[in-house]
């Protein structure tokens, strides 16, 4: 890649580990390249989706390429499938890695890595992509609680500009606590609160405990092993989503239906503004991902039911 242009901004996902940590990566490599602390902003998705680009030149990490940051001077790093082709934007794309390692990537080109942050970002890329077959899996995910548990502002206080600080980080002992009481609590009720949607699509309702390593548990049963499981949730006080995980690599078809993306086992989507609970939001996603009957050349409906409706009539 040509040199990168000195940013006005670092943008980055508020929601998450991945978003924390490339958005960290970043602005040291432009503390490395430029000699400047280069502020950072963090955005959760509703928000990002408003924003107005009013910058000559930023940095983007782990939030879609679109037509609002496809600019000159401008630098995306995703990956998550988008179907906007960047024509101004520099672009540093792959779907078989999470922002914080093309991030890194960029570093240890500039030869600024080290093994502290090339663990961390093992443990992000393990939790983002939802490696379940990883042996650092379950770790990977406290730290991704950790994130969702404290969040990212106040986590960047502690950090204090030191990302490496939030490896083996103390308040990662209150993850693993949190996990050893409450996931089995959360895993017997999830179990109990499984619903078919559509053909191969289930949902669960998740009360407590680590989502991410409950459906993974979940989808360990050889009952569930070819299903996709969504689960509806409040992400603002108006505006509901749904997160889709898989061991089939069908995740992210379910979310792109539901106008969402992702990775193949590990995708999410945010539903319209017309959905007021989760209630609702379950019976949007089991009318968009209802078969629809085919219609015949002459007009009629081609699938057995409405024939042997018609056929009573």
């Amino acid at each position: 890649m040509d040199r990168l242009p000195k940013p006005d901004i670092i943008l980055t996902h508020e929601s998450d580990l991945d978003g924390l940590v490339s958005g960290c990566l970043l602005k040291r490599l432009a503390q490395h390249l430029f000699q400047v602390d280069v502020p950072l902003a963090a955005y959760h998705l509703p928000q990002w989706q408003n924003r107005q680009m009013t910058e000559r030149s930023a940095w983007v990490c782990d939030l879609s390429m679109d037509g609002r940051v496809d600019r000159q001077d401008w630098v995306v790093v995703d990956h998550h499938p988008s179907p906007h082709l960047p024509k101004r934007a520099k672009y540093v794309f792959s779907t078989e890695k999470s922002a914080a390692r093309l991030c890194y990537d960029l570093l240890e080109k500039e030869g600024i890595g080290n093994p502290e942050l090339e663990r961390l970002v093992h443990l992000t890329n393990v939790a983002d992509l939802f490696l379940e077959s990883d042996p650092d899996f379950e770790m990977a995910c406290d730290y991704a609680e950790l994130v969702k548990a404290y969040h990212f502002h106040p986590l960047m206080k502690l950090l204090e500009g030191r990302l490496e600080s939030l490896l083996d980080h103390p308040l990662l002992e209150v993850m693993k606590v949190k996990r050893s009481v409450e996931d089995p609590i959360g895993l017997d009720w999830a179990k109990r609160h499984l619903e078919t949607l559509a053909p191969g699509v289930s949902s669960v309702d998740l009360a407590i405990g680590n989502h991410n390593v409950i459906m993974n548990q979940l989808l360990k049963d050889p009952a569930l092993a070819d299903q996709v499981l969504l689960s509806v949730s409040r992400r603002a006080p108006y505006q509901y989503g749904v997160s889709l995980r898989s061991r089939n690599g069908k995740a992210r078809d379910v979310a792109i239906k539901l106008h969402g993306g992702g990775h193949p086992n590990a995708a999410g989507a945010t539903l319209p503004k017309s959905v007021k609970s989760v209630t609702t939001g379950l019976d949007y996603i089991r009318q968009v991902l209802s078969p629809k009957p085919e219609v015949t050349p002459d007009g009629g409906l081609s699938d057995l039911a409405s024939a042997l409706d018609a056929l009573g009539d």
